[in-house]
């Protein structure tokens, strides 16, 4: 038995979102069934439904921000009641068992974590997103919304937050380090928010000084543009960490340049191309480079916690169902200020 709901859903890469419905199972006895009331519109979504990846397997229902109401829940579930505000982040299961598993980094499941969309469950069926009015999730993969919270602009925070606080929290960013931002965009801007609120004293470093005013008032105590190139010989060795945010390549040696003694920079955006860099820029200095993908469940749920505690929500722009293509372009273009997140009332029945 499984119940049908309205959704997105985009059939090839050069296609259009489309009214569509699809199926979601009925409840184990470990699921979660969630009203969905917000879902954001993330870099990866853009990825995933153009296939600028590889790997789409169409019709693709993207969405892996979502915050909704408990609708209904297995009988084995304790943690989560009808009623309560919960979130869905990247991934809906996993093996539970491996040693990832076990330290908290499902994401890193040996077996391989079940993406919220485009990946298959246990059981061979294809996940779908939260473009969509219903969700069923496993309980152990549902996130606590703290109370009092601005539900839309929290729903980025699922992936944009987890993604920029889990590097920093593991590097012990705090009261005098000093934090530049590669990029302020969907990802940059909540950097800043949580660098600052960490007590970090933050740079931002951007391609133009468009969003300098923007920048500060987020938490930056400096702000400058890359693009004429001087910047680099300017603070050269001034940083003790580096966020890139940026989806697309950067001169990675001009950065691994700006980081001081034992710096680390880690990235987390995700260029579609091979990232080249000289092995000196890390020799000198000893410095690092590091990648990071989002965070477990358990230091995603500190992540939320945090942020409601220091008033940190994303940057939004509330959209409609039937925006969502002007938006994926938007996006892509940078021009929007930071998040789109869809409400998700206005997703309607298929013809």
């Amino acid at each position: 038995m499984t119940t049908t709901v309205p959704a997105l859903s985009v059939a090839d890469k050069n296609a259009s979102f489309e009214n569509t419905t699809i199926e979601r199972r009925d409840l184990r006895p470990d699921d979660v069934r969630i009203d969905i009331q917000y879902v954001g519109i993330c870099h990866s979504d853009i990825h995933t439904a153009r296939n600028e990846w590889g790997g789409t397997r169409y019709p693709v229902v993207p969405g892996h921000e979502i915050i909704g109401t408990v609708a209904a829940v297995g009988d084995e579930v304790s943690q989560h009641q009808v009623g309560d505000i919960v979130g869905v982040g990247c991934f809906v299961d996993s093996c539970m068992e491996c040693e990832a598993c076990k330290d908290g980094e499902e994401q890193f499941c040996s077996m391989g974590v079940v993406q919220t969309y485009n990946s298959r469950e246990p059981d061979g069926e294809r996940t779908n997103g939260g473009y969509s009015t219903q969700i069923v999730v496993r309980d152990h993969f549902v996130l606590k919304i703290p109370d009092g919270v601005d539900l839309a602009a929290t729903t980025p925070l699922l992936c944009a937050g987890i993604t920029t606080f889990a590097p920093m929290q593991r590097a012990g960013i705090g009261p005098g380090t000093k934090v530049a931002v590669v990029g302020m965009g969907g990802l940059g801007h909540v950097a800043v928010k949580i660098a600052a609120a960490m007590g970090a004293e933050v740079t931002v470093l951007s391609r133009t000084d468009a969003k300098q005013d923007d920048g500060r008032s987020f938490g930056a105590s400096n702000y400058h543009a890359t693009q004429d190139g001087s910047v680099f010989k300017e603070l050269a060795g001034s940083f003790d960490f580096i966020l890139n945010t940026v989806g697309a390549s950067v001169g990675l040696d001009d950065y691994l340049g700006l980081l001081g003694r034992g710096g680390r920079m880690v990235n987390v955006g995700a260029p579609g191309e091979p990232q080249e860099f000289g092995m000196f820029s890390l020799l000198t200095n000893r410095r690092e480079y590091v990648g990071s993908m989002v965070g477990g469940l358990p230091q995603t749920q500190e992540m939320l916690d945090f942020c409601a505690e220091h008033g940190i929500t994303a940057t939004i722009e509330l959209i409609d169902a039937d925006q969502v293509d002007e938006y994926y372009d938007k996006v892509v273009e940078g021009k929007v200020r930071y998040r789109a997140v869809i409400d998700v009332s206005t997703i309607g029945s298929a013809d």
